[in-house]
């Protein structure tokens, strides 16, 4: 139980978190994955007892551009104020704007993000069409989102490899008002050295932020992932504590107890003031909890 873990001091934001209930809210017929049941009952139970004090849902693929879920757990969190989310539309769809805006006017203050995937390997065509997924970062359409996006009080987070770190720069420096999250240590193990050194060259834009989750792509090893760490410190070393977040911090007591040594062993080296930050701070400030 994640009451006999030792909870890190200080406010404890889980920046990324799935939450899926396919029995009540089945899934997208283009879901591109099918996973498990995680429902909100349970994660509510669970981050009472390991004192989370804030998440945010990241909406997951298996609902595609149905928020029905995402606006459920809204209306029953464990406290009021308790999350906010992301949101999934089709970057490339010039309807994508207004549906953005219909889904905050619905949900005021709740939506952080629009969530952005790019996984296809380099050489691979872009898709136009079906699940939202590996669309062309310089499609026309795309600048217009991001534009968009920043209107709306939005940032745009991005699930991606390394490889395209290069487009996200060049969209991130056409505007250089919105906050862009990259997830997942940018996935580092599925790219080269050369292409996580243009990921860590975003750092120089100061609206760009690095999460610290998903920390199994960027390793070779099984838990807690150590061959991982001296990139974690390279990160650390270029975004630095005010510009990292923590995610990932599990649905169980079992997987918080895991992500909390995971995230001590990482983090080693860092002053306490700024774990506090990469812990919670850092988030609150962001998402403005």
């Amino acid at each position: 139980m994640a009451a006999a873990v030792v909870r890190p001091k200080g406010l404890l934001i889980d920046t990324h978190i799935h939450l899926f209930d396919d029995k009540r809210y089945p899934y997208h017929k283009s879901a591109v994955y099918k996973p498990a049941a995680s429902p909100l009952d349970a994660y509510a139970k669970f981050v009472a007892e390991a004192k989370i004090d804030h998440t945010i849902i990241v909406h997951p693929e298996p609902y595609q551009d149905d928020h029905a879920y995402l606006e459920y757990c809204f209306q029953n969190e464990p406290s009021p104020g308790f999350f906010k989310g992301t949101c999934l539309y089709d970057p490339i769809d010039p309807a994508t704007p207004k549906r953005m805006e219909e889904l905050i006017r619905r949900n005021p203050k709740r939506i952080v993000a629009l969530r952005v995937h790019v996984n296809r390997k380099p050489g691979e065509a872009p898709t136009v069409a079906g699940a939202i997924r590996d669309r062309d970062l310089r499609h026309p359409q795309m600048k217009k989102t991001w534009e968009a996006a920043g209107k709306l009080g939005l940032g745009i987070q991005m699930h991606f490899i390394p490889h395209w770190g290069k487009q996200i720069g060049e969209l991130a420096t056409q505007f250089p008002q919105v906050p862009v999250i990259l997830d997942h240590l940018a996935r580092a193990g599925q790219g080269t050295a050369a292409e996580y050194n243009e990921v860590l060259g975003l750092a120089k834009l100061p609206r760009v932020v690095m999460k610290f989750s998903g920390w199994r792509y960027s390793s070779r090893q099984e838990h807690p992932y150590l061959d991982a760490k001296p990139l974690v410190r390279r990160t650390y070393d270029a975004f630095g504590a005010d510009r990292m977040l923590w995610g990932g911090l599990g649905h169980n007591g079992e997987e918080f107890a895991k992500a909390v040594e995971v995230f001590e062993a990482m983090f080693d080296f860092a002053a306490e003031k700024d774990k506090a930050k990469i812990r919670g701070l850092s988030a609150a400030k962001l998402f403005s909890f």
